[in-house]
């Protein structure tokens, strides 16, 4: 079982499988993505419990606007409604909300929900929940690079990584894909150059605290060299604090 200590300060995930789940069992796609919702509830409980600081999650990328028009309003819907009911407990649970993306294109109606439930958790500090929504990882570097350019900044690797929308979090340590799939489809592509990858057979649906352990002791196992060798690597670990 993972220790403390091998506990990732920031987790990213790409909950992939909701409508297979959905379509597995005969229903509506639309009933998987409110199914993920529930897995979602899950794996933010067991994050603040296990003492995780930052999770990031896929929940709509600028590709799904492609998907079909009622599927694209259910997945509004339930945002909307998600916000309204969970926000409360989000609150006494410490966890704040930050959504990434782009912010045009969508209703008034989501914006101002949006914004209402960052507002409200903004004092929060348990947990770091960003949520990427409208989200598309060529976006965010394309953004960041924008946004120097109009400052007259000089557009480097260390001041366009400062400008990403997850710039104040710190990159993921471990993304954990579901669903069978071994992509990061356009998921935090500049963050992800030193992530350990995870990914996972099961819906996203079925993922719960037990596959995170599994994750989680996976990461555990794993050495993270960032360059070095395996030698450097142990020198730094025995140096005394």
């Amino acid at each position: 079982m993972s220790t403390q200590q091998h506990i990732p300060h920031h987790i990213a995930v790409v909950m992939d499988g909701n409508g297979r789940w959905a379509s597995k069992r005969l229903l509506p796609r639309i009933a998987g993505h409110r199914q993920g919702v529930e897995s979602l509830k899950r794996l933010v409980r067991a994050c603040v419990v296990r003492g995780v600081s930052v999770l990031t999650v896929f929940a709509f990328s600028s590709e799904n606007w492609n998907r079909p028009a009622d599927e694209v309003s259910g997945l509004m819907d339930i945002l909307v409604l998600a916000l309204a009911r969970e926000v409360p407990q989000l609150k006494r649970d410490g966890v704040r909300l930050k959504f990434i993306g782009a912010r045009e294109g969508l209703s008034k109606r989501v914006t101002r929900g949006l914004l209402e439930a960052e507002s409200a958790t903004q004092t929060n500090s348990r947990l770091m929940l960003n949520v990427c929504f409208n989200y598309g990882g060529r976006w965010d570097i394309a953004n960041a690079a924008s946004q120097l350019a109009l400052l007259g900044q000089e557009i480097t690797e260390k001041s366009l990584g400062a400008s990403l929308s997850t710039a104040d979090c710190g990159d993921p340590d471990l993304i954990i894909r579901t669903g069978g799939e071994r992509r990061l489809s356009n998921f935090l592509l500049w963050q992800a150059a030193y992530a350990e990858l995870f990914f996972s057979d099961l819906l996203w649906p079925d993922f719960d605290e037990l596959a995170l352990e599994g994750a989680l002791d996976d990461f555990a196992s794993r050495e993270r060299r960032f360059g070095m060798t395996s030698a450097q690597v142990a020198d730094q670990t025995n140096q005394p604090a």
